[in-house]
Parts: C-alpha cells; sequence; structure tokens
C-alpha cells in the first residue's frame, strides 16, 4: 500500500494544550475557569475523549496563544 505522507501517528491537540498547561504550571480546574468552560470538558478534551471545537481552540489562543488555526489543523489531521 502506497504511503500518503504521514509517517508519524497524529498527536490530539489535548496532548498540545496539556503540554502548554503544564510548560506554564496552570492546573485544570484554574484553566477551566479561566477560559470560562467546565472542567469536566476540558479533563475529556485533555485526554483525547472529546474533540476540539472552532469556539474552544479560539477561547484556547486567547489564553495561551497557540494558534487556534494550527490547533484545528491538529484536531483535522487526528480525526483523519
Amino acid at each position: 500500500m502506497a504511503t500518503l505522507g504521514y509517517s508519524f501517528y497524529p498527536v490530539h491537540p489535548g496532548e498540545v494544550i496539556k503540554d502548554e498547561m503544564e510548560a506554564r504550571h496552570i492546573s485544570q480546574r484554574e484553566f477551566a475557569r479561566q477560559v470560562n468552560i467546565s472542567y469536566t470538558v476540558l479533563n475529556e478534551l485533555l485526554n483525547g475523549k472529546r474533540s476540539l471545537s472552532p469556539t474552544n481552540a479560539l477561547m484556547f489562543e486567547a489564553a495561551l496563544d497557540i494558534p487556534a488555526d494550527a490547533l484545528m489543523n491538529i484536531q483535522t489531521k487526528y480525526t483523519m
């Protein structure tokens, strides 16, 4: 079978967000309050159990300065 150009396993965008939160020493509960989403929704997203929505991507961009379009591209690759 021919390769489609993907030589790696895609990463869920929650892993990227979780890594950034850990680097900044921000707890999940604190971050959930900061971006005004429930802790449960955030936790499911960070653990790959929930897909990233465009709305959440924009909120995370505002809070963490990670471009929303980059996060959505990661989500698309993961979903595919």
